[in-house]
């Protein structure tokens, strides 16, 4: 595999165009068109895309009927398909072309001196400032035909799928601004006939507020067709007699934006993203509801045509022309994460709401350690009893010291369940602990430091063996503590261990996200003043199973010592869950990521490392206490987002990572 190419981990590089108009002067627009189209190849774009009409321009009127402007479109179809020869991307422009004994609004695909077909408009708007039907005849009825144009004959028609031969999944529809505006577009048919790039050329004069209504249809059709759309509007050089325009240009994938341009340019502007193929076909492969959608319309999905082409993308590092998220569970945007960590908090509080309401209202049992995952238990348990009615005091938090606990933490632990108003208790589990190692023949009851795995989980099983014949003596539930990313690394103990509990609801929460949640809670008022304090202390803390004793001179026990780093393990968490990728796009994705952080080295080391765990691990997910699913990234539990065989070997996975990932990145030793 070429690692460092985007085009070899399912990426094409789109480019949505908008260029200065020459008002019916098809020569001068053939020679703007080919200057973008040069530059596009020349960034190794696939596909760029150009306005409605790009041509002629799209308010000449009455022009649009001459014999001239029409003949003079032809003569500038010939010169791109001439030019475009040497060129990779797939080059559509809009132009005026006659068809029987009607001129057409067409979307002409040119690819390296072909035109590979046209795509007619179906819908003419003629309504307020829109008059098309005086010139055009609407092209939804010429599926199946042919047109002549630049002295060839070529497929025409809405009906037309542009494949590539050599980039699975790269299948390009067009459709022609107005398209998009109707109840079932185009694009839509296409995309149930396995469009994945759908593309507007558009013309749409610009009004207040219009711009807002284009980006809500095309993210709602990308999101709705699990496809690309590109759109491009028309923008500088056309005719103000009686409009305006801004030039609006744009890359959506599945609902998220990829690249804007600037409105309202001087000079040519383009959009530039590379979009995920490979997403697009998971996420059809997963939501079985496209295809049983594509079968209510198999009628008309099966007269599409494919016509296919060979791209010859470039080879090599291109870069990566996309934003890819270091901490894919926790949005970027301030306001977008605060409305997250709102709904996440809620989801979690009326989750556990709800268990103890239809269970007959017992105490809420929970271990508190003074780390980020007890304490956010904590804050979840306590808003679960404001909003029930009920005294904070039925929740009964215990801390549980052990041969390693320390000072800092215990008193975390302690000052939160003070500052809260719950019952709490301390209950040291060493004399237990010590009798359990002592029967079991553990060198460590001889005195020796042998602080293996028994030793830990003598001290994790007993303190879950504890609340849970606390919350039997006590009339209550154990609240569990454990993390997503905990469960999906197998970092928790299993049975009697904080792999179970009555109801757990963190097993929902990726460590990457419980931090902001945590902090979201302080700043957002949900607890008086010295909680919120206290809460951004603990924040500070470096994540810690505290099971070994320190010893002098050396570094404490840190959990991503062991697992990895959270960041990283997050990361592939999400793209395993979510999007069921291959652990070389993983890398890939994770190297242009975090590659100022790790190295290709460390990236591969942890993703190998989380590869065996996950798969070693899935036994102790089969047998997981509810919880409530928390964010759209998945969760683990088995009646939900995540069933797989307990005993299933990674071998392929492993085999995969040692062929395409690299050991180091590009200097890298």
């Amino acid at each position: 595999m070429d690692f460092y190419s985007a085009y070899a981990h399912g990426f094409a590089r789109v480019a949505a165009c908008t260029v200065p108009v020459a008002i019916a002067d098809p020569a001068v627009n053939a020679r703007t068109v080919l200057e973008q189209a040069r530059a596009c190849h020349d960034d190794g774009v696939a596909v760029a895309v150009f306005p409605e009409l790009s041509l002629c321009g799209y308010a000449v009127d009455d022009l649009l009927l001459q014999d001239t402007l029409l003949e003079a479109v032809q003569e500038a179809i010939a010169e791109i398909v001439a030019e475009s020869e040497d060129l990779m991307s797939v080059i559509v422009v809009g132009a005026p072309l006659l068809h029987g004994t009607r001129v057409t609004n067409c979307a002409v695909v040119i690819h390296r001196g072909r035109v590979l077909g046209v795509s007619p408009k179906s819908y003419l708007p003629t309504y307020r400032e829109f008059y098309e039907r005086r010139h055009f005849a609407p092209g939804d009825d010429r599926r199946g035909s042919t047109i002549r144009v630049a002295g060839v004959d070529a497929p025409y028609g809405p009906d037309l799928i542009f494949a590539a031969t050599d980039l699975p999944g790269l299948r390009l529809h067009v459709e022609v601004c107005e398209d998009m505006w109707v109840p079932i577009p185009p694009s839509s048919e296409a995309a149930l006939a396995g469009a994945t790039v759908l593309a507007n050329l558009s013309g749409s004069p610009i009004t207040v507020a219009r711009a807002e209504d284009r980006r809500l249809l095309v993210r709602s059709a990308s999101a709705r067709c699990s496809a690309a759309y590109l759109f491009a509007a028309a923008g500088q050089g056309e005719s103000t007699t009686d409009l305006s325009w801004d030039g609006q240009t744009m890359v959506y994938e599945c609902g998220d934006l990829l690249e804007e341009s600037e409105r309202f340019p001087e000079g040519p502007r383009r959009s530039v993203a590379d979009v995920d193929l490979d997403r697009i076909r998971q996420d059809r492969i997963r939501q079985g509801t496209f295809d049983d959608n594509r079968r209510t319309h198999d009628a008309r999905i099966r007269e599409f045509r494919t016509v296919d082409f060979e791209l010859a993308a470039p080879t090599g590092d291109i870069g990566l022309r996309r934003k890819v998220d270091r901490f894919p569970f926790v949005p970027d945007d301030l306001d977008r994460l605060a409305l997250d960590c709102y709904e996440a908090y809620n989801i979690q509080v009326s989750g556990l709401e709800q268990r103890l309401a239809a269970i007959g209202q017992p105490n809420a049992v929970i271990g508190v350690s003074g780390g980020l995952d007890s304490t956010h238990a904590l804050i979840v348990a306590a808003k679960a009893m404001d909003r029930l009615g009920r005294p904070r005091s039925d929740i009964l938090a215990y801390t549980m010291p052990g041969f390693a606990t320390g000072e800092t933490t215990k008193s975390y632990a302690t000052r939160l369940a003070k500052s809260l108003g719950v019952s709490f208790e301390e209950l040291d589990i060493r004399p237990a602990a010590r009798q359990m190692l002592e029967d079991l023949g553990h060198p460590f009851a001889d005195g020796e430091p042998a602080y293996d795995v028994t030793f830990e989980n003598v001290q994790a099983g007993l303190r879950y063996d504890y609340l849970f014949r606390l919350a039997n003596h006590r009339g209550g539930i154990v609240v569990g503590t454990g993390d997503l990313s905990e469960l999906a690394l197998g970092w928790c103990t299993y049975g009697v261990g904080d792999q179970m509990s009555h109801y757990n609801v963190n097993a929902g929460v990726p460590k990457t996200l419980i931090q902001h949640l945590i902090r979201w809670v302080g700043e957002s008022g949900q607890f008086d003043d010295d909680t919120a304090g206290l809460l951004e202390e603990i924040l500070q803390q470096e994540i810690t199973p505290e099971l070994i004793p320190t010893e002098a001179g050396k570094k404490p026990q840190a959990t991503e010592d062991t697992v990895g780093p959270y960041a990283l393990q997050d990361f592939t968490l999400f793209h395993v869950l979510r999007r069921g990728y291959r652990p070389s796009k993983i890398a890939f994705l994770a190297w242009h990521a975090w590659h100022e952080v790790y190295d290709l080295a460390t990236i591969r080391r942890w993703l190998v490392v989380f590869t065996k765990r996950f798969f070693a691990s899935q036994f102790k997910r089969s047998a997981l206490p509810n919880g409530p699913k928390v964010t759209a990234g998945g969760t683990m539990s088995p009646r939900g987002d995540w069933r797989m065989p307990s005993d299933a070997a990674p071998a392929a996975w492993l085999a995969e990572i040692e062929a395409n990932v690299p050991a180091g990145g590009p200097g890298e030793s």
